[in-house]
């Protein structure tokens, strides 16, 4: 295939002499070499856009902060979605970091005091669930959100507080706890001096342990403290604590730090939140993860401490939340963040629950000038209070959902849906029919819950199969709006260990319809199930298809705190399809580095792992050719290990033999890790694929791939379809997105020698 970088008639003008060929693009600015791996020039497809879909429902922030002297502005920093303000008290909500940030997971928000217009960012959310995304550093504005600049600290990995001095923007710290998935230097309290131009890390304690809180006397801001937490996760387990965390101290502004004691939790500690009284720098307060844990008071500036409150309420899922902040007026005040808002008026002897609209809170900003007025960010997203937690905004004006994977109809118009973490399964329409996005009323639960797969009978659209917490599958009528659950066995898997269920789920375990027989249903634990009755009974077809490694099949979570939810259930089937040329083929992935195959129907199973495979490699997607039966495409990430690189293997005979489409240097940067591939319905070898920063398309079966970003925000791609000639893109943070028509990268991609080619127009509708 030709690329074609000038136009035709300036090259025929550079032939016959008229200008010099040396004075082509002469510029006092060189341009950059050209990219060798774009086979089509992207201004041939740039015109083309993406149109967001919806729903407008909020996904996980945990990161916000308000401006002092604006009593309506407020910005939010989410999981997966960039950065949105609102000039309103969140009754609307713009996005302010697209075009700008190279990553969605925001960990951490600050205003400077003394010039709100001077913004810093910390990317990396700092609550990391099992779906967790990495950051990329640090950016800063200076016109208030207008325009950004990354400054640094490109592998801090998750930063959970920034605290920028009252008087001087250019002086701030950054709480970082590091690679989340693995060992690394640069975490823990850094200090800039010069607005981000340089770093200084002030604080730091081992490879393993950062920081993850910070709080700034605002009466004297040379004294900070700082929380430092030993965090990391696995596919099958969450570390949380170590002996040499604990709280911090510096009084000269962080060139010296002390490890605080006078009555705080020896030994392991965990997760640590921490604030200090603006009313009275004496009184601190701390609420710690630890086997004698609790909140813990401070009456004479960190010198001794006074466990004054251990209820669990406080302290459930502690490396989830752990969160404090003392009220700006009051002394005696201070609020909690867990699975609820609370409010305590006796300086943390007793506290009480205010009213929030979504569950899972994660941070909070207090007007200094007025307490009454509030932002609290959770697992719904941002709302405002302007009453004291009386009444909210709405969370249903942010379009951040978190989608865990993608399944359409065929109605026309067509459906898409998808489980949102966080939050329930959800439908939405793919064009409204009165124009725009698709309002409240046309969104549906579809059964399930907020994990795992759904599928939709191909014949009538109003049967769903959706799955909850793994193990759990509904078989939903919406037309009678009759729901029975059509689980493969009766077992309750939260708080076990893997190693002791008879069937181990995953929470995001996958559910699928035969395309022969839709009454055929499919459910993958370590082990293939099938049923050829609609989920009313079901039989094994498949032995044990993982490598069943007992030692990462035990209770996830501690050494303080177990967390046995499904999320890091290990060792089984992450990814299941059935030929669509071929009954009884069966294509089985597992999260831990196999690929199997059945040709009789789950009789007999060879295993096909290409030899490439990483190992331990999560294969996360298999997408089969429409063209060829022996023809497949699969995604694996290995993320969890730390190992960001992307991996997409080929075959063209059932996995006898495979090639790795993605090296690092062929389109897609190392650090892309690949979460999706799916192949054209029309177009042979015009391949599509979903990183966690971005799209990427392949016009040459797999050879280069180039960006298909276009106005599609920077967000992790979780899912593709290629449906009735559009692309359907899920996203964790920013719902769904539609490609509209694909025919013009068809085209684009059949130009032949002389750069000629005839569209045919899509039907109008």
């Amino acid at each position: 295939m030709k690329t074609f970088r000038y136009p035709f008639y300036l090259i025929l003008i550079i032939l016959v002499g008229v200008i010099p060929a040396t004075t082509l693009g002469a510029q006092e600015t060189e341009e950059p070499p050209p990219d060798p791996n774009v086979t089509v020039e992207p201004e041939l497809f740039e015109t083309l856009e993406f149109r967001l879909v919806g729903p407008y429902r909020g996904g996980r922030s945990t990161a916000g902060t308000g401006v002092p002297g604006h009593p309506f502005t407020f910005y939010m920093g989410t999981t997966g979605g960039g950065v949105w303000k609102t000039d309103d008290a969140g009754e609307s909500w713009h996005n302010i970091s697209d075009k700008f940030f190279k990553a969605g997971s925001i960990g951490a928000i600050a205003v400077a005091p003394s010039d709100i217009n001077v913004i810093y960012v910390g990317t990396g959310s700092n609550a990391p669930r099992g779906n967790v995304s990495p950051g990329i550093g640090i950016y800063r504005s200076t016109d208030a959100g207008k325009s950004w600049k990354h400054v640094g600290l490109n592998e801090a990995g998750q930063i959970g507080r920034i605290r920028i001095h009252p008087t001087n923007p250019d002086i701030a710290y950054a709480a970082a706890l590091g690679h989340i998935f693995g060992p690394n230097e640069e975490r823990g309290v850094f200090r800039t001096l010069d607005g981000g131009i340089s770093w200084e890390k002030v604080l730091f304690v081992s490879e393993k342990t950062g920081a993850v809180d910070l709080a700034m006397d605002v009466n004297n801001p040379r004294v900070l403290y700082a929380g430092m937490w030993t965090a990391e996760r696995k596919p099958w387990t969450l570390t949380s604590g170590r002996e040499e965390g604990g709280l911090y101290k510096t009084v000269d502004g962080g060139d010296n730090w002390e490890k605080l004691e006078g009555g705080l939790p020896d030994g392991e500690v965990g997760k640590i939140g921490v604030a200090v009284s603006p009313v009275n720098s004496d009184r601190v307060w701390v609420l710690i993860e630890a086997e004698k844990g609790g909140v813990y008071r401070s009456d004479d500036a960190g010198k001794s401490w006074e466990l004054i409150n251990e209820n669990r309420k406080l302290r459930q899922r502690a490396w989830y939340y752990s969160r404090i902040y003392g009220d700006p007026v009051d002394e005696n005040t201070v609020y909690a963040l867990n699975t609820s808002f609370y409010k305590s008026v006796d300086a943390g002897k007793t506290f009480t629950p205010i009213r929030v609209l979504h569950g899972d809170c994660h941070d909070l900003w207090i007007n200094p000038q007025n307490p009454e007025i509030l932002l609290q960010t959770n697992d719904g997203g941002a709302h405002v209070s302007l009453n004291g937690g009386k009444s909210w905004s709405t969370l249903n004006n942010q379009p951040t959902s978190e989608i865990y994977r993608l399944a359409v109809d065929n109605q026309f118009p067509y459906r898409i849906y998808g489980s949102q973490q966080d939050n329930s399964t959800i439908s939405v329409p793919s064009r409204n029919p009165q124009g725009g996005l698709t309002p409240y009323e046309h969104w549906r639960n579809v059964g399930g819950c907020e994990s795992g797969h759904i599928a939709v009978d191909p014949r009538d659209p109003d049967i769903i199969y959706a799955g909850c917490y793994g193990g759990a599958i509904t078989r939903t009528n919406l037309k009678t709006q009759q729901s029975q659950n059509v689980l493969v066995y009766p077992q309750l898997q939260l708080g076990q260990a893997p190693k002791t269920l008879k069937y181990r789920f995953q929470w995001n375990a996958p559910i699928r319809l035969s395309p022969h027989n839709p009454d055929v249903l499919y459910h993958t634990s370590q082990i293939v199930h099938r049923s050829s009755d609609e989920g009313h009974s079901w039989e094994d077809i498949s032995p044990d298809l993982t490598r069943n490694d007992q030692e990462r099949q035990i209770h996830a979570g501690g050494p303080i705190t177990l967390d046995n939810t499904g999320v890091e259930v290990y060792g089984t089937i992450f990814a299941f399809e059935e030929s669509p040329h071929e009954a009884g083929v069966l294509w089985a992935g597992s999260d831990d580095g196999l690929i199997h195959i059945s040709r009789d129907g789950g009789k007999n199973w060879k295993n096909i792992t290409p030899e490439a495979m990483p190992e331990s490699g999560t294969v996360n997607m298999i997408d089969l050719s429409p063209f060829e039966p022996g023809r497949a495409l699969v995604a694996v990430q290995r993320y969890r290990f730390d190992d960001f690189k992307p991996y997409i293997f080929k075959t063209e005979n059932y996995g006898k033999t495979w090639s790795l489409l993605t090296d690092g240097q062929n389109g897609i940067p190392e650090n892309h890790f690949t979460r999706v591939v799916r192949e054209d319905s029309q177009r042979k070898g015009l391949l599509y694929a979903g990183t966690e920063f971005g799209l990427y398309v392949s016009f040459d079966d797999g050879a280069h791939w180039q960006k298909l970003q276009l106005n599609l925000p920077v967000t992790p791609i979780t899912d593709l379809a290629v449906h009735q000639g559009n692309l359907v893109v899920a996203t964790q943070g920013r719902s769904f997105w539609i490609l509209d028509d694909l025919n013009v990268l068809h085209g684009v991609s059949r130009l032949s020698d002389s750069g000629k080619h005839l569209f045919q127009p899509v039907a109008t509708y």
